[in-house]
């Protein structure tokens, strides 16, 4: 991969890492920071409430990928990119800010309730954004490579946030971290985003949607990035989204979700916890590069069929044994055996589902139904789970995301392989159907 290649991955993938931070410290300092926001009680309780807010802002994810995503198709990927930070930033502020129980009553639920909303927004767009930019920037035969490094900086923008919680966690009490330690990573995510902001000002558009926007001048592209447009391929958007359901919930369940019920579930203290999860995910990082670059060799369905077997047959001993696990050496083995299996979907499903687009409406087409599935599977995953353990049947979750995965494996046993597809000649060929219609 040449210089100018490697330059649009770093500005992305660096972007999407600060957007991802934002998003994972909600779920990462939920435990901290759930009692100042709602009236003392059930810490369980206080959790699900706090979790409730987190899956509303999946819930406008659909929202910012109709909104961002018709941005993306009609003024490129660079636009988006930008405006997606933007937002991120503005809602770091916002959580970073928002008054207590003790000060506002309610009013700071309702504040914290605003700041989600604005993360759904920008996270909505900032997948399908991220995941075509990657795509498109890369070479054909690189392309399972390059667009794992989305995951890599969603990772990695979740591992810094778990390490600034374990270095929290060292160096402050526990009550200051529940009394105010809880808005620090809240102000270095508003931070992080202004960098980044200044960073993707300056970055270069790929040459896929260059290429796009100079067929369209000739055919008329007055569909891009359009419901309209979406509908035309509405068979791989339905594709999308059952893609997406088994992969979201397993990956949701075992990043955001693990350190929870490490701590509420399997008795490990909140630090070994946390310190489980941060090892499992340097570790999870660390594979997905190497996947996507077998991808390019064997292609994508392999991988995908290998993570829905995994998923459904494993999800619910690995899980059961969790609960169990007690220290810190059995719960880290068996975190890791499940973020090796996920990561059969993970490092290959932002150029699957960008391999199955035209460029006019690529971001769109991932963005909106990839955001539809995340509302009503990943978004709620948490609170799903909370809601079985608080109704006494905990392992029904478990029998839960192994379902969805196993609806995935139909799917990919189903679909094409979509390795060898030529992203500008797919978009030519659409050009001259537009145009002789």
């Amino acid at each position: 991969m040449g210089r100018e290649q490697w330059k649009k991955i770093l500005v992305g993938s660096a972007g999407n890492m600060v957007e991802w931070f934002d998003w994972f410290v909600y779920a990462s300092f939920a435990t901290y920071f759930a009692g100042a926001f709602f009236p003392d009680g059930n810490p369980t309780a206080q959790l699900m409430n706090t979790a409730g807010i987190f899956a509303v802002g999946f819930f406008m994810r659909p929202v910012g990928g109709w909104l961002l995503g018709r941005v993306g198709d009609r003024k490129g990927r660079k636009a988006a990119l930008t405006l997606t930070v933007t937002l991120m930033s503005a809602s770091a502020v916002l959580i970073a800010i928002a008054p207590t129980y003790a000060v506002a009553g309610y009013g700071g639920a309702v504040v914290l309730l605003v700041a989600r909303l604005l993360q759904g927004l920008s996270v909505g767009g900032e997948y399908a954004a991220s995941a075509t930019y990657l795509t498109e920037a890369s070479a054909p035969e690189r392309r399972g490579f390059a667009s794992s490094f989305q995951y890599v900086s969603m990772t990695a923008g979740q591992i810094v946030g778990l390490g600034l919680l374990i270095v929290l966690q060292r160096t402050m009490s526990d009550d200051a971290l529940h009394g105010w330690g809880w808005r620090i990573p809240f102000v270095v995510g508003a931070l992080g985003a202004a960098i980044i902001f200044w960073l993707r000002r300056s970055m270069l558009e790929t040459e896929v949607y260059a290429e796009s926007a100079d067929a369209d001048a000739s055919v008329g592209g007055d569909d891009k990035g359009t419901l309209r447009a979406l509908w035309a391929h509405r068979r791989e958007a339905f594709l999308v989204v059952a893609l997406t359901m088994g992969g979201t919930v397993a990956y949701y369940t075992y990043t955001t979700y693990l350190t929870k019920y490490l701590s509420n579930s399997a008795g490990l203290s909140k630090q070994t916890a946390t310190l489980v999860s941060f090892c499992a995910l340097v570790v999870f990082a660390c594979l997905q590069p190497l996947a996507g670059a077998l991808s390019d060799r064997v292609g994508r369905r392999p991988l995908l069929i290998t993570f829905a077997v995994g998923s459904t047959f494993l999800t619910v001993p690995i899980m059961t044994l969790l609960q169990h696990a007690g220290s810190f050496w059995p719960a880290l083995g068996l975190a890791l055996l499940a973020l090796v299996v996920v990561t059969g979907y993970t490092s290959i499903n932002a150029c699957v589902k960008a391999e199955l687009f035209p460029t006019g409406i690529r971001a769109l087409g991932v963005a909106l139904p990839y955001a539809l599935a995340n509302a009503l599977f990943g978004g709620t995953a948490e609170y799903v789970a909370l809601w079985f353990k608080n109704a006494g049947a905990e392992s029904g979750y478990f029998w839960y995301v192994a379902g969805c995965a196993a609806v995935s494996l139909v799917v990919y046993l189903a679909m094409r392989e979509t390795r060898d597809i030529d992203l500008s000649r797919v978009r030519r060929a659409e050009a001259v159907r537009e145009q002789a219609a």
